[in-house]
C-alpha cells in the first residue's frame, strides 16, 4: 500500500468530474466522502445539481457510493437515502478498510475504483492505500473555522504538486 498525500487530479468542484473522464480511466465504481467534498457539513438535503452529477454517472454505467467517516450516522443516512445512494460509514479513512469494505459491496476491484474527497490526510491517503485511483476537489463552502484554514494552507503543497504532475499528463 503506497503511502502518498497527493492525489492524481485536482477539481474545483465535483461537477467537473465526468463520466467521460472517470470512463476513460476504465472507473465504474466512484466512491465519495460526503462532508466538504459533496456538500457543506451542515447541509441536510442534496441540491439538485447534485442529483443531476449522479444521475448521469449512473447513465454512463459508474455507480456511486459514499464513504464517510462520520460518526453520527443519521444526517449520512439520511442523505444518502434521499439520493438513493448505498453508503458505507465509519470508514476508518486514512485506513483503506472503508473503501475496501465499499469495493466489496459493489463487487469492483480496485483497477476499476475512484475515490473523491477533499482531504489529503483521510481521503486521498486512503484511495492511494487502496491502490484506487485518487480525485480531489476543493472544499464545499471553502475553509471556515480556523482548523480548516490550517489544514487548507498544510495541503496547499502537495495539491502543487499534483497541479505540476497532471499538467498536460489528463
Amino acid at each position: 500500500m503506497p503511502f502518498s498525500l497527493i492525489p492524481r487530479r485536482l477539481f474545483d468542484h465535483y461537477s467537473q468530474i465526468t463520466p467521460a473522464y472517470l470512463k476513460e480511466r476504465g472507473v465504474t465504481l466512484l466512491l465519495s466522502d460526503l462532508d466538504f467534498t459533496l456538500a457543506a457539513k451542515k447541509t441536510r438535503r442534496p441540491d439538485q445539481v447534485l442529483r443531476e452529477w449522479i444521475a448521469a454517472l449512473e447513465a454512463e454505467g459508474i455507480r456511486f457510493m459514499i464513504v464517510s467517516n462520520n460518526r453520527s450516522g443519521s444526517r449520512v443516512t439520511e442523505f444518502c437515502a434521499d439520493l438513493g445512494v448505498a453508503y458505507q460509514g465509519r470508514a476508518g479513512k486514512p485506513s483503506p478498510r472503508g473503501l475496501e469494505a465499499a469495493m466489496a459491496r459493489a463487487g469492483v476491484d480496485r483497477a476499476h475504483t475512484a475515490m473523491l474527497g477533499d482531504k489529503l490526510l483521510t481521503d486521498m491517503l486512503a484511495a492511494n492505500r487502496a491502490g484506487v485511483l485518487a480525485l480531489m476537489v476543493e472544499p464545499v463552502g471553502g475553509a471556515v473555522t480556523p482548523w480548516q484554514k490550517v489544514l487548507h494552507a498544510l495541503q496547499a503543497p502537495f495539491k502543487a504538486v499534483c497541479r505540476r504532475r497532471s499538467a498536460g499528463a489528463d
